[in-house]
C-alpha cells in the first residue's frame, strides 16, 4: 500500500492523515479489527471513553508487535467529566485502560454548552499536556464561538477540531475558522454513514478512476487537507478505505464532490448535545 502522508499538527507533533475509527464497534471485535487495521498499513487509531472499547484499542496496539512510536492513539474524555478533577481522574483511566504510558492525542468529546464547563475540562487537559502524557491536546464538535472561549480561556491552541464533515455536510464554517488559527479538523462520519455514496456524481468520478465512491469521498476529504477516519468492521472494506493514496482527483472533481453540500448532519448540533448518562 502506498504510504499514509501525514500532517504536522500546531506544536510540530506529525498525525497520521488516516486514521481507522472505532465508534459502535463492539469491544469484543474491537482488537482484532484494529489489528486488521494495522495489517492494511493504518497507524493511527481513534477511540474515546465514550465509546467503551478503550481496552481492546489498547490490546490490539499491545498485540500488534509494531513499535509504540509508530502508532499514533486517540482518545476522547466522556460528557460526565468536564469538572476539572474528574478530568484529570478519567485521563487517568484512559491510561490504564489503553494500557499505555501516554496517549498521542486527546480530546473533549463534545464543549455541552448547557452545562457550560468545557473551559474548565480544557484546563485540565492543558495540564495533562504539560505533564507529558498527551503529546497534543485538542476538542470535538466545537464550533467557532466554543473554540473562541477556549482560546481566550486557555494558554494552548487546540491542536486538533474533530467534527462531523462528508460531501452532504461541509461544515466549511468550522474548517474555515480552523485554518484560520492553526488547527487541524479532523472528520469523523466522513462517508456520511453510507447514506452520500449513491450520489450519481460519486458513482461517475469513482467510475472514471476504477474506483469505489467511498474511495472517492476519502481521497476528497484527504486532499482537502483534513484528517479523516473511516469505520467498518469488514476486513476488504478497511483496506479498500486504505487505498486512497495512488491517484488525485482533479480540480473539477473536487469541485463537483464539494458541490454535493446540502448542510445535512447524520449527528448532533454541537450546540444541542448535552447528554452526560454516556
Amino acid at each position: 500500500m502506498t504510504a499514509i502522508p501525514s500532517i504536522t499538527l500546531n506544536n510540530g507533533v506529525p498525525v497520521p492523515q488516516l486514521g481507522f475509527g472505532t465508534y459502535k464497534l463492539p469491544a469484543e471485535e474491537t482488537r482484532d479489527l484494529v489489528l486488521r487495521a494495522f495489517e492494511a498499513g493504518y497507524r493511527h487509531v481513534d477511540t474515546a471513553q465514550m465509546y467503551r472499547n478503550e481496552r481492546a484499542v489498547g490490546e490490539a496496539v499491545a498485540a500488534s508487535g509494531i513499535p509504540r512510536d509508530e502508532l499514533f492513539v486517540t482518545s476522547k474524555l466522556n460528557n460526565a467529566f468536564h469538572a476539572h478533577d474528574d478530568a484529570l481522574a478519567a485521563f487517568d483511566r484512559t491510561l490504564e485502560e489503553l494500557q499505555l504510558e501516554l496517549v498521542d492525542l486527546f480530546l473533549i468529546h463534545w464543549p455541552l454548552p448547557a452545562l457550560d464547563r468545557y473551559t474548565e475540562a480544557w484546563g485540565a487537559l492543558e495540564e495533562i499536556y504539560r505533564s507529558g502524557r498527551a503529546r497534543a491536546i485538542g476538542v470535538s464538535n466545537f464550533q467557532p464561538n466554543h473554540l473562541r472561549r477556549v482560546l481566550d480561556a486557555g494558554t494552548v491552541v487546540p491542536a486538533v477540531n474533530q467534527v462531523e464533515v462528508h460531501p452532504w455536510f461541509g461544515n466549511e464554517e468550522v474548517r474555515a475558522f480552523d485554518r484560520e488559527h492553526g488547527i487541524v479538523t479532523e472528520a469523523w462520519s466522513p462517508l456520511g454513514r453510507g447514506r452520500v455514496l449513491d450520489e450519481p456524481t460519486l458513482a461517475r468520478i469513482a467510475d472514471a478512476h476504477g474506483r469505489t465512491p467511498a474511495q472517492v469521498v476519502l481521497r476528497w476529504h484527504v486532499q482537502r487537507g483534513d484528517v479523516v477516519f473511516p469505520k467498518s468492521a469488514t476486513p476488504s472494506r478497511i483496506e479498500e478505505n486504505a487505498r486512497i493514496f495512488d491517484f488525485a482527483l482533479d480540480a473539477d472533481e473536487m469541485a463537483a464532490i464539494t458541490a454535493l453540500d446540502r448542510g445535512e448532519r447524520t449527528g448532533s448540533h454541537p450546540d444541542e448535545e448535552n447528554r452526560t448518562d454516556r
